[in-house]
C-alpha cells in the first residue's frame, strides 16, 4: 500500500515536469511563425538644380549683383530654356522689366547695356504668353461692367447681333421693289431702241407685297408692308476666359521722374539779407485734372480669336465683357439668346388683346428719371 502511494506521486511529479518542458518549449523556443514580407517602393531621386532668382524687388534698369540675387534649387525636369544657372551670367547685366522677389530670372528679363534697354520693344509684349497674341476692342460703362476690369483679370466676350433678309442674288434687304416694264420704243433724240422699267410707287411703299385674299369679299387684294423688315437681335458668347492686359492707352514712352531744381533767391544788394517770399494765395486753387475714362480695352487671346473680335468690331456688332472670379477656369456652353428664347425660358407671356387698356398710350419704355440724376444746383 505504501509502495503504492510512493508510486503514485512520482508519476505526478513525472507529468508535471513533462508539462512544464512543453510550456517552456513552446513559449521561448519554438521560432515565430513567418510572416509575409511587404515590399516597400523606393522612393524617387528628384534630380535638383540651381537657377537664379531675385532675393528682391528690382526696378527697371537696375544693374544686377549679387545682393539683388539669389539662388534656389528646383526640378530639372520643370527646368526650360531661358532660367539662367549660373548667377556670373547675369551679374552686370540691367534688368529689362521690374522683377518681384523670388522671380525666376530669364533670357528676356535682361539687356546687356542702356542702349538695349531702350530698344527691347513694349513692355505689354513680355506679358503675353507663347501662342498668344493681343487686341483692343473699344468699350464704354456699360460694356465694361463699369469699368471695373484691371490688368490680370478674366472676362468674357458676349456679343450682340441684328439680322435681316437678303435677296441672295442682289445682297440686299427683302422684300424687293416691283417696277413696271413698257415695250421697247425707239427714241426720237438717240435713235435708240429702249427698255424702261418705272417703280409703281415710291419709297418704302413700292416694295413688293404678297396677294391676299379677303374672306368676306372674296376678292384678291395686293398687301404692301408697312414698314422695313425690322431686324432681328440676338446675343451670345463669344469668347470665354480671355485675359486682360491692360485698359485704356498705354503709355507712348516710360514715364521719367524729374527731379525739380529750386533757385535760391539772391540777396539785396548792400545787405546778407535774402528777400522776403511772396505769400501764397489762399484764394487762388488750382482745378484738378479729371482723368479721362478709358475707351478700350486690350485682351489677350488666341490668334483665331483675334481674327473673330476685329471682324466683330467692324461689322457693327455690340461687344459686353462681364467680369469673372479670380481662379474661375470653368467653360460652360451658353444659349443664344433671341426674343423666343427670353419668352419660353422665363416664361414671359404676351399680352392678350384687351378691350381696354392703360391711359396715357405708352408706345416706348423711357428710363426713370429720378431726383439723384440731375442733383440741382448747390447755392455757394
Amino acid at each position: 500500500m505504501r509502495k503504492g502511494r510512493v508510486f503514485f506521486l512520482l508519476a505526478l511529479v513525472l507529468i508535471l515536469g513533462l508539462a512544464a518542458v512543453a510550456v517552456v518549449y513552446f513559449q521561448f523556443m519554438t521560432p515565430p511563425a513567418s510572416q509575409p514580407s511587404v515590399e516597400v517602393a523606393p522612393t524617387p531621386v528628384i534630380e535638383l538644380v540651381d537657377v537664379v532668382v531675385a532675393s528682391q524687388h528690382i526696378p527697371r534698369g537696375s544693374v544686377l549683383n549679387e545682393t539683388l540675387l539669389a539662388m534656389i534649387q528646383i526640378p530639372r525636369d520643370i527646368l526650360i530654356q531661358g532660367y539662367f544657372t549660373d548667377m556670373a551670367d547675369v551679374v552686370g547685366r540691367q534688368a529689362r522689366i521690374d522683377m518681384e522677389a523670388n522671380m525666376l530670372v530669364t533670357n528676356s528679363m535682361v539687356v546687356d547695356s542702356a542702349d538695349q534697354l531702350a530698344a527691347t520693344g513694349s513692355l505689354a509684349a513680355l506679358s503675353i504668353p507663347k501662342g498668344m497674341v493681343a487686341i483692343s476692342i473699344p468699350i464704354n460703362r456699360l460694356s465694361s461692367v463699369s469699368y471695373a476690369p484691371q490688368p490680370g483679370d478674366h472676362v468674357n466676350v458676349i456679343t450682340s447681333l441684328l439680322v435681316v433678309d437678303l435677296d441672295v442674288e442682289f445682297q440686299s434687304r427683302t422684300p424687293n421693289h416691283s417696277s413696271v416694264v413698257t415695250a421697247p420704243g425707239l427714241d426720237v433724240a438717240t435713235g435708240v431702241n429702249t427698255i424702261t422699267a418705272m417703280n409703281t410707287s415710291g419709297g418704302d411703299a413700292s416694295m413688293m407685297g404678297r396677294p391676299e385674299i379677303d374672306p368676306l369679299l372674296e376678292q384678291t387684294y395686293y398687301l404692301v408692308p408697312s414698314e422695313m423688315q425690322r431686324p432681328r437681335l440676338v446675343s451670345q458668347t463669344l469668347l470665354q476666359d480671355a485675359i486682360v492686359l491692360g485698359v485704356g492707352d498705354f503709355p507712348m514712352e516710360d514715364e521719367k521722374e524729374e527731379t525739380p531744381t529750386t533757385q535760391q533767391p539772391e540777396g539785396i544788394e548792400g545787405t546778407d539779407e535774402a528777400p522776403a517770399e511772396p505769400e501764397p494765395e489762399l484764394d487762388q486753387v488750382e482745378p484738378e485734372e479729371e482723368t479721362p475714362l478709358p475707351d478700350v480695352i486690350t485682351l489677350i487671346v488666341t490668334p483665331q480669336d483675334a481674327v473673330t473680335l476685329n471682324y466683330m468690331v467692324f461689322s457693327g456688332a455690340q461687344l459686353t465683357l462681364a467680369l469673372r472670379s479670380p481662379g474661375d477656369a470653368d467653360r460652360p456652353p451658353t444659349e443664344a439668346a433671341t426674343l423666343d428664347f427670353v419668352l419660353k425660358t422665363y416664361q414671359i407671356p404676351i399680352p392678350l388683346k384687351l378691350p381696354y387698356g392703360m391711359e396715357p398710350r405708352v408706345d416706348q419704355l423711357e428710363p426713370v428719371e429720378l431726383p439723384n440724376d440731375n442733383p440741382p444746383p448747390t447755392e455757394e
